[in-house]
């Protein structure tokens, strides 16, 4: 287990750039080289998969839907072993996303991390992504929110 000492700025910056280009490229091998075999993501994804592997499906839904996907990382902030990131996500709806058609219209939203790591490799992810404002951008909401 590390200790607060063994993340340094440095260290963190390039977990996080390798993070997040692995999550625009979808590239799995990358992804896996970057954080921990036992890695959780919070709130998890949907699917029976854990660890890295558990972003197998999420890479192929974004894949289609936002193939041109880009992440420009903000800012980061790093205290003791844990990272807090802001980013911007950016590119072109261009695939079904959550059960909305695509509509061809460029979106542009923000996602807040943080992230614990453990030596040079992220161990945890707590991940928020504004999708109310990528509703907003393709006009439309998923047709299976719940309705009350």
């Amino acid at each position: 287990m590390s200790t607060k000492a063994e993340v340094t700025d440095e260290s963190a910056r390039a977990a996080l750039t390798a993070f997040y280009r692995a999550m625009s490229q979808r590239d799995m091998r990358l992804f896996r080289s970057v954080v921990t075999p036992d890695w959780q993501y919070i709130p998890p994804s949907s699917g029976a998969a854990s660890g890295p592997d558990s972003m197998i499906p999420v890479f192929a839904d974004l894949s289609s839907a936002i193939p041109d996907m880009d992440i420009t990382i903000l800012d980061v902030l790093v205290h003791g072993n844990k990272v807090a990131v802001r980013a911007r996500v950016t590119g072109t709806h261009s695939g079904p996303l959550m059960g909305i058609a695509p509509t061809s219209r460029p979106i542009d939203f923000a996602i807040h991390s943080f992230h614990e790591l453990r030596r040079d490799r992220i161990a945890k992810t707590w991940h928020l992504e504004d999708w109310l404002d990528v509703f907003r951008q393709v006009g439309e909401l998923p047709s299976n929110l719940p309705r009350t």
